[in-house]
């Protein structure tokens, strides 16, 4: 579903990715793990698109199409969606307004109709529900004054109600205590199936115990420098990062 191909990503003319290669197949939730400052985020960001990343060698192709110069509204239409660390806040744009405008924009962006205003609220509802969220949190602005907790759970409802193909994750578990990581991650494991796959970022291990990886690999120094099943999850908690920090 992901093919990404000898990448390499300056940010100011610095390089940051420095050839990285990754594939995830349909189907699959696949984990990255790393130190900080080993290009997560910039993978995350690059595959969906935003400025300031420059790609000065390798490709990008989501569902057989080479999306390396896409716009990243184009992408979200072909099924891309991107779970940021740190959720922006959006004053004067309530979620149900906003909700709706981005189902209807990729609606239209496939040559769709419009969601239906019942389908639509039939369709929050129930996403609402599954993920424990008040309906007084969907009249505020996006994020605006949501607690941390919050603000991932708003998030995990806009996946849910896009319904991409493929989610990355950046570091989703950060800033939640264990009560909103488990219901994140409930929203996300009631979207796994055959036709769907997931990148989740993460530091630790502790995520995983909740959304299982099919498959793990450790991202330093710009690359992949390791893949392996769950179990490298638990390695690198039990060992850290120093080996892949002090790699050449």
């Amino acid at each position: 579903m992901l093919k990404i191909k000898n990448l390499h990503v300056e940010i100011d003319g610095k390089e940051i990715l420095k050839g990285l290669t990754l594939e995830v197949p349909k189907g699959e939730v696949h984990a990255i793990m790393g130190p900080n400052g080993s290009g997560k985020s910039t993978l995350s960001y690059v595959v969906a698109g935003r400025d300031g990343y420059e790609v000065t060698k390798g490709s990008i192709e989501f569902m057989g199409k080479d999306i390396t110069e896409m716009d990243p509204d184009e992408r979200a239409a072909l099924g891309l969606f991107l779970g940021f660390q740190y959720p922006v806040e959006i004053p004067g744009v309530t979620t149900t307004n906003f909700l709706k405008t981005a189902i209807n924009a990729q609606r239209k962006a496939r040559g769709e109709d419009d969601i239906s205003p019942v389908d639509f609220l039939k369709l929050q509802k129930a996403k609402t529900e599954q993920l424990g969220i008040v309906p007084d949190m969907l009249k505020r602005g996006v994020n605006v004054g949501f607690s941390g907790g919050e603000k991932k759970r708003n998030e995990v409802l806009q996946l849910s109600m896009l319904d991409p193909k493929f989610a990355i994750l950046d570091e989703t578990d950060s800033g939640l205590d264990i009560d909103a990581l488990k219901t994140v991650a409930e929203g996300v494991n009631a979207m796994r199936g055959s036709e769907k796959s997931f990148l989740v970022i993460t530091h630790y291990q502790r995520l995983l115990d909740y959304i299982k990886p099919d498959v793990v690999h450790v991202l330093a120094h710009g690359k992949i420098q390791k893949t392996g099943g769950p179990e490298l999850a638990h390695e690198l908690e039990e060992k850290g990062y120093e080996e892949y920090i002090n790699a050449a």
